[in-house]
């Protein structure tokens, strides 16, 4: 079984930074590409920017320029630096990972999400 972990949410001023993490443990061999992924109340989940093995890096509009992403794929992790935050940035945050498992299955994994409130 596959597990994957969050970690560095919290609370924020406006204009602050945080950095989130994303690790996978458990039955995963190797990592293709991470997802990350945000809910505000009462929103859709939406996509907030993917990384993959090669490095390319894609970004929604609304965090372009103020969000970054990073991998460590070879450890299993893979990181959302957040800069410049907003107030509307505030949502749970999800990683989500495609890659192989023991069993040789391509599959995505999601994490549980870690809480980011940004505070105006």
């Amino acid at each position: 079984q596959v597990h994957l972990q969050e970690s560095g949410g919290g609370l924020v001023q406006a204009g602050g930074s945080l950095r989130l993490s994303c690790t996978a443990s458990g039955s995963i061999v190797s990592i293709n590409a991470m997802n990350w992924y945000r809910q505000a109340p009462g929103k859709q989940r939406e996509l907030v920017g993917s990384i993959t093995s090669t490095g390319t890096t894609n970004f929604a509009d609304s965090v372009r320029g103020r969000f970054t992403i990073s991998s460590d794929f070879a450890n299993y992790a893979g990181y959302l630096q957040m800069d410049s935050v907003k107030p509307d940035d505030t949502a749970v945050y999800y990683c989500l990972v495609y890659g192989f498992d023991t069993d040789t299955r391509y599959r995505g994994f999601w994490g549980q999400g870690t809480q980011v409130t940004v505070s105006s």
